[in-house]
């Protein structure tokens, strides 16, 4: 399938949802609204209500803030995912130490420590980084970890045969191994990084898109909300964007997969 025809098809699927959001908010059925506005608004309202955020400017101070919360949270969570990933892939005694708490801190609920972050960093932006962090980093972690422990026996044994050293291997067998595990878990990680962000600011903040979800929500404004959802996906969206040409750079030696045209 073209690239073309596959964006007309995605396109295609948001504006038949949008319509039958108008429809069911708007046209009666047996007299009766499927949908209420009260309770779901319209898309003529949230349209309106995002024109005027950036008509008026409000809006770019509270993504800036997200913006800014979340790539901290991405950047930190990544490279410390990276760097324990491959610590605990070449390390299996350190690994067999650890693992019962590693899987002991992944299963706790985040929204739980985000009080916790709260009272030990404040209100500020460290502590929507900080529950970013924890939901960033075990993504990366168990995919780089998972990377490393997949690399070919064979191709390690024809590598250290060649006379490979240690660091060789990491840059040559270990490194490209575990880059296509990495990027499929910072494709996830984007979204949880702003999670993260968004879920500390609804919590407690003075500033952000969960802070503007979060005010619209205390005064019934359900077209502020959604106008802020709908913001809000297009802000990751755009960030997934920038991991996926990342992604194509890094990766350009991988082989393209096989595709059947139809």
């Amino acid at each position: 399938m073209s690239r073309s025809k596959l964006l007309i098809l995605q396109f295609l699927v948001a504006a038949v949802a949008v319509l039958l959001w108008h429809v069911f908010t708007t046209i009666p059925i047996a007299g009766v609204k499927l949908l209420p506005p009260f309770f779901f608004s319209t898309p003529s309202d949230v349209a309106l209500r995002i024109v005027k955020w950036f008509a008026e400017g409000t809006i770019w101070r509270h993504l800036w803030i997200t913006f800014i919360e979340s790539v901290l949270a991405f950047a930190i969570g990544s490279l410390a995912g990276i760097m324990v990933g491959f610590w605990f892939a070449r390390q299996p005694f350190v690994a067999a130490i650890f693992d019962p708490y590693v899987k002991m801190i992944n299963a706790l609920p985040r929204v739980v420590l985000a009080p916790i972050f709260a009272l030990w960093l404040g209100l500020g932006i460290w502590s929507k980084v900080a529950l970013g962090v924890t939901l960033v980093f075990f993504i990366v972690f168990f995919n780089v970890y998972q990377g490393v422990k997949e690399v070919s026996p064979t191709v390690l044994a024809n590598a250290r045969m060649l006379g490979m050293n240690e660091g060789q291997l990491m840059r040559h067998v270990y490194w490209p191994s575990a880059l296509s595990w990495m990027f499929s878990s910072l494709h996830t990680s984007v979204g949880f990084a702003v999670v993260g962000a968004v879920v500390g600011e609804y919590l407690g903040s003075a500033a952000g898109l969960g802070y503007v979800i979060q005010q619209a929500e205390g005064v019934f404004d359900v077209a502020g909300v959604f106008a802020g959802m709908v913001v809000l996906t297009v802000f990751v969206l755009s960030i997934d964007w920038l991991v996926t040409l990342a992604e194509r750079r890094l990766l350009v030696w991988r082989p393209v997969a096989a595709e059947t045209r139809t």
